[in-house]
């Protein structure tokens, strides 16, 4: 019985492992064979309301989180999958009051219109609409390095939103 149990231990470890396939650790559905590169196009702002450099930041945050978390090669041109779009809002609204007729908490709100094309498998391709928001006290003026640090954490969340619909699969 001993003789036998290393060679019935490494069956049933290479059975396993070929019946994992390949998997991904960030969840993204690619098949590497056909996909290779990835094309992220310049994110306009046209937000009734401007602030200098969001679109820029907002496509490098999308480009660090594929290129982070896929094998893709980022392309100016020509890429498998193309990310475009725009910023379409960019506001501050009051969310709560106080007896005085003040705002007691305001909400910043980002939302950004993404097309996304999939030259392998056209079936995937969408446009789509994103937004998320940031929350902060009334009493708080959202400017530098308080407005930056809320503008990141709303990016974080779209980038990962996008990536989810569009390799994800989820």
């Amino acid at each position: 019985m001993n003789k036998f149990f290393p060679l019935i231990f490494l069956f049933f470890v290479a059975l396993t492992i070929q019946g994992c396939g390949p998997y991904s650790f960030t969840g993204a559905d690619i098949n590497y064979t056909t996909t290779n590169t990835v094309q992220v196009n310049y994110f306009q702002n046209n937000a009734p309301i401007v602030e200098p450099g969001m679109a820029r930041d907002f496509t490098q945050k999308l480009q660090d989180l594929l290129l982070n978390q896929t094998s893709l090669d980022l392309v100016n041109s020509s890429g498998d999958l193309v990310y475009e779009g725009e910023i379409t809002q960019f506001y501050i609204a009051p969310i709560t009051a106080t007896s005085n007729s003040t705002a007691a908490q305001n909400r910043l709100t980002i939302a950004i219109n993404v097309r996304f094309y999939n030259t392998k498998d056209p079936l995937k391709d969408f446009e789509q609409p994103f937004s998320f928001y940031y929350d902060y006290p009334g009493t708080t003026q959202l400017t530098g390095s308080r407005l930056d640090a809320a503008v990141d954490i709303i990016f974080e969340r779209l980038t990962q939103d996008i990536f989810n619909k569009s390799l994800a699969n989820w």
